[in-house]
């Protein structure tokens, strides 16, 4: 147990507000647009936005639902939405109204906040749905949001949270097509980032470059929290852009990212082992790691990638190892391919369809626990008990091995699951949509390799007797329904898809057939 959890400080923001530097106006946060934030400027803005909240009078566990672009005051949203004790909903940027209509249905979030241009649709679904606030906010500091904090107080006295109390849904999206809302308490979150500080080595004068989305675990979570509780300036991306990431390398020691941004950095002549040589850890997650990209940013900067892996529903399960340690025996190599061994406090084991424990080197689905996981889905209780074992461990749906030396590697999904771009991509859910337009008989989504995503989505499809479907007219109506990064890379329609004698579709066939669509 972490230092914070004996003491009672279960309050995430208030552990992480004690390890702000003593000197508050030092620079905590400077932006690509020339803005400086100081930790002084954090804790007050924080706490103004925290007050707002509070003067809404909400509901104990209200969730504050958050759909705006990347910015320091959207950080500080989510830091005063869990300073206060109510329950953050961050919602990805692309997602459309069909989307944002369930999340706000299923959650029922006391206050929406949206980017201004979405204020006239967003508020709408909002209010219908019983929403009691909705706030603007911009990522140019404008916005009602801001226009209301600036009246209120710059102290608030963060609440005495247990480590039990929800802090954070996060929505993830179900094989069924059904998003799943994972529930993150307090003590999940705050056991996770106090293990990543001393496991990924933070040390004092530590510099994070901050190029991810903040909608998801790894920026919002494993990135900020991981620079605010080491008292750690960020040099902060609003959108990722890998030439200006090159040039901060020189001020920065810490760079976290999807393995897309490193192919994006590797296209840029200015990587060099001079221009690397100021960095300490380059980490890379969300999505698998190809062995190329590994081996040529070693040869390119003389240094290793650290690779982990998380999930909406745990944080961080397993990482590579920062530096040779004592403590953990034969944990001194990153080993490209792999994402390392499961973290001090956390279980993890292989298992076959029948709940047998598999050895060493079998290959069958990872399941874990730990002080960091889910205490399962919001509103389901059917969904948790399925996802969860009777001796508490969560199946991940992914499939792997543990090798000889301890090492993690994931080999595949169970679920089918696409990674693109470090995004997840749940096939059923796109297919729902699919199948619901005009003369679409059935279809089936697939992934296949892609050079720059990873991994992106090829849509077959097959049409009703007498038909005749466009592909680009099915991708133009994805379009206008779903998140760009769920939209397949092309669309093809085929007289028929192969199936095995129950009648099932094999994907396997369809993958072979198509994996060279975009190989370069």
């Amino acid at each position: 147990m972490h230092k914070n959890l004996k003491t009672g400080i279960h309050n995430l923001y208030a552990a992480l507000r004690a390890a702000f530097p003593e000197d508050l106006s030092a620079i905590a946060v400077e932006t690509d647009n020339g803005l400086s934030y100081s930790w002084a400027d954090i804790e007050q803005a924080s706490a103004k936005m925290a007050n707002l909240l509070v003067s809404l009078k909400l509901p104990a566990g209200a969730r504050v639902a958050v759909q705006v672009e990347k910015s320091v005051e959207a950080m500080m949203l989510y830091l005063a939405t869990i300073r206060a004790g109510y329950v953050f909903l961050p919602l990805n940027t692309a997602y459309q109204s069909a989307e944002i209509e369930y999340f706000i249905g299923n959650a029922e979030p006391a206050v929406v906040v949206c980017s201004p241009k979405n204020f006239g649709w967003v508020s709408k679904i909002a209010f219908k749905a019983g929403t009691q606030s909705v706030f603007t906010l911009g990522d140019d500091r404008s916005g009602s949001l801001l226009e209301r904090a600036v009246h209120c107080s710059d102290q608030h006295m963060p609440v005495q949270s247990a480590a039990d109390d929800l802090a954070a849904i996060l929505y993830t999206s179900g094989t069924t097509g059904r998003s799943k809302g994972a529930m993150l308490t307090h003590g999940n979150m705050l056991s996770n980032a106090q293990m990543l500080k001393d496991y990924w080595g933070w040390q004092k004068g530590d510099v994070l470059i901050h190029a991810l989305p903040i909608f998801h675990v790894h920026g919002l979570f494993v990135a900020i929290h991981g620079a605010l509780i080491n008292g750690s300036k960020m040099i902060w991306m609003a959108k990722f852009d890998p030439k200006l990431a090159v040039q901060k390398m020189a001020e920065a020691t810490v760079f976290m990212g999807v393995p897309t941004l490193y192919v994006r950095m590797l296209a840029e002549p200015d990587l060099t082992k001079e221009t690397a040589k100021h960095m300490r850890l380059f980490i890379a997650g969300s999505a698998p790691l190809l062995l190329e990209t590994f081996n040529e940013w070693k040869e390119r900067t003389g240094q290793t990638i650290l690779e982990r892996y998380g999930m909406s529903e745990t944080v961080m399960l397993t990482s590579n190892p920062y530096t040779a340690d004592a403590r953990y025996a034969n944990q001194s190599e990153r080993r490209g391919g792999t994402v390392g061994f499961p973290l001090p406090g956390v279980s993890l084991r292989v298992q076959d369809d029948s709940g047998e424990s598999l050895p060493t080197g079998e290959i069958g689905g990872i399941q874990l626990k730990g002080p960091n996981m889910s205490s399962g889905y919001w509103r389901m209780p059917e969904k948790t008990a399925e996802e969860f074992t009777s001796d508490g461990f969560f199946k991940t749906g992914d499939v792997g091995k543990i090798d000889e030396r301890g090492y993690v590697h994931i080999v595949g999904r169970s679920k089918d699951l696409i990674i693109s771009g470090g995004y997840n991509v749940y096939p059923a859910e796109i297919e729902g949509y699919i199948n619901e337009l005009p003369g679409v008989a059935e279809s089936a989504l697939i992934g296949v390799p892609h050079p720059d995503f990873g991994e992106v989505g090829i849509a077959v499809v097959i049409s009703k007797p007498g038909a005749a479907l466009n592909a680009d007219g099915i991708l133009a109506d994805l379009k206008s329904k779903l998140a760009n990064f769920k939209i397949p890379k092309r669309c093809v329609v085929v007289p028929e898809l192969p199936r095995n004698t129950m009648g099932k579709v094999q994907k396997n066939l369809l993958r072979d057939q198509y994996k060279a669509t975009f190989a370069v």
